[in-house]
């Protein structure tokens, strides 16, 4: 099938009819009319579609050397540095259409696990562990453009570090029985963004301390047993004029319940071993490949609300003020702040004993405990300069109404008409005030885990021998 169109995606999960609840009831009808997932599914057709532009299709596809099909750029293994900026190139193809506001787009799960399938090694020789089955996952997953969700984390119980759940009580998704056909597995796991609408889901876990919780598998949306509750949408309107952002790409998330759920033993790709899957994720190539793809796309983020705030201050006419030209400014630096530490992971990359080019780690953490800081202090910056013109916005509708020509008058700005100037400024109010821009706040600052850890990693994996060195050689200068 190689590269497949926007149609092909949602008719596809259209027929999966995944077991998906939203506010209390199973979804009967076709998912992609469901007022809840219509503006994403939407969206992410115009995404693969994107695949088949001609003038997109060297950056957003390459060759498959064996058959000569169009594989998505997302699922290429980096040979050479070159590769990693057509990675790089195609990710932010794909971000530019949200404004990186899709944070589990497609690309983002293609490569965890293209990164997963680049590491197939870990599993060599491995109690428990099957290295084919990963590598013929990602090579089907690969020929079909398949659309993955995920799961890595279990419920938010008791989060005490010394406490084990009753094994009587499950609620982590667990082993409960292994048999000729597969694995069994009941409990729940969190957080699957985009959960229900996409073709498969793959399950990860780590940091277990019981083996019943260490697996890795990867089964379809719409296996017997497994069910997808989904929150509140954040999407309340189709209007893109009234929310902008939010009617095309609310992601929704879920908790995934797997109610003795049959996992296939050729879909297992490890079970039942601490080791593996506790050093899944720190030793294999995920953490460079996906990071690489996260900066990607919040460099495209970081551009976009640079864009929304000057369009603000264009708009209102503040930019001879200073304090303005000040919080502007913070949002340049940020920006290239985050592009210099890209190039610069791309820059640094090296070769893999099995011949993948990975990009340097340092920049990529750098940036990704960088990250989470900045953005709350976007939207800051964009309620300060929005100030009361955050608040005081009409809905689309009111511009059609009998106060429509008071609205017109007083709402207009200094260099746009009434009805462009609330238009921006619902864009900036869906980007940082609404259910859903506060929700991109929250995602942005745990994107990649708890920002306390990944300081301590970074602290832990920085080689800083050479600056202690450096400090120790000064010291004993005799002159």
């Amino acid at each position: 099938m190689s590269i497949r169109t926007g149609e092909q995606y949602k008719d596809r999960i259209n027929q999966l009819r995944s077991e998906i609840w939203f506010d209390g009831k199973p979804i009967k009808n076709t998912i992609s009319d469901h007022p809840a997932f219509k503006g994403v599914i939407k969206t992410q057709s115009t995404l693969y579609d994107l695949q088949h532009d001609e003038a997109l299709l060297n950056t957003m596809t390459y060759e498959l050397p064996s058959t000569k099909e169009r594989i998505g750029t997302s699922f290429l293994i980096p040979k050479s540095v070159e590769d990693l900026k057509k990675r790089r190139l195609a990710t932010q193809q794909w971000a530019k259409v949200s404004g990186g506001m899709l944070g589990r787009s497609p690309d983002y799960m293609n490569t965890v696990l293209t990164a997963f399938a680049a590491s197939k090694e870990l599993l060599k020789d491995k109690e428990n562990c099957f290295p084919n089955h990963l590598e013929s996952f990602y090579n089907y997953a690969r020929k079909n453009d398949l659309c993955l969700t995920h799961t890595f984390i279990n419920p938010q119980v008791n989060r005490s570090q010394l406490h084990i759940e009753d094994p009587d009580e499950i609620i982590a998704a667990q082993i409960v029985n292994k048999n000729k056909k597969g694995l069994v597995i009941k409990g729940a796991r969190l957080l699957a963004t985009q959960g229900g609408i996409t073709d498969e889901i793959l399950v990860f876990s780590s940091s277990s301390v019981n083996p019943a919780n260490a697996f890795g598998f990867a089964i379809p949306s719409n296996t017997k047993g497994l069910k997808f509750i989904c929150r509140e949408s954040f999407s309340y309107k189709n209007s893109t004029f009234d929310y902008p952002l939010s009617a095309r790409f609310e992601e929704n998330d879920a908790i995934v319940v797997f109610d003795d759920v049959l996992v296939p033993w050729d879909r297992v790709f490890y079970y039942e071993n601490l080791d593996v899957s506790n050093q899944m994720f720190s030793d294999s190539l995920f953490i460079p490949l996906t990071l690489h793809q996260v900066i990607s796309r919040q460099v495209v983020k970081t551009e976009f609300i640079l864009g929304v705030v000057q369009s603000i201050v264009d708009t209102i006419n503040i930019s001879e003020y200073q304090h303005v030209k000040e919080k502007v400014s913070e949002i340049i630096i940020a920006l290239e702040t985050l592009k210099a530490l890209l190039i610069a992971s791309e820059e640094g990359a090296v070769e893999t004993n099995s011949g993948v080019i990975v990009p340097d780690h340092y920049p990529l953490y750098s940036a990704i405990n960088t990250f989470p800081k900045l953005y709350p202090r976007f939207t800051d910056i964009i309620q300060l300069l929005g100030a009361s013109g955050m608040i005081t916005l009409p809905t689309e509708e009111a511009f059609h109404s009998e106060v429509s020509e008071d609205i017109k008058h007083y709402l207009q700005g200094a260099t746009k008409p009434a009805e462009e100037r609330v238009k921006l400024f619902r864009l900036a109010w869906d980007l940082c005030m609404s259910a859903f821009g506060t929700r991109q706040t929250l995602y942005e600052r745990f994107f990649f885990g708890d920002p306390i850890r990944l300081s301590q990693s970074l602290y832990q994996i920085y080689n800083r021998e050479a600056a202690v060195q450096s400090v120790h050689d000064f010291l004993n200068i005799k002159h």
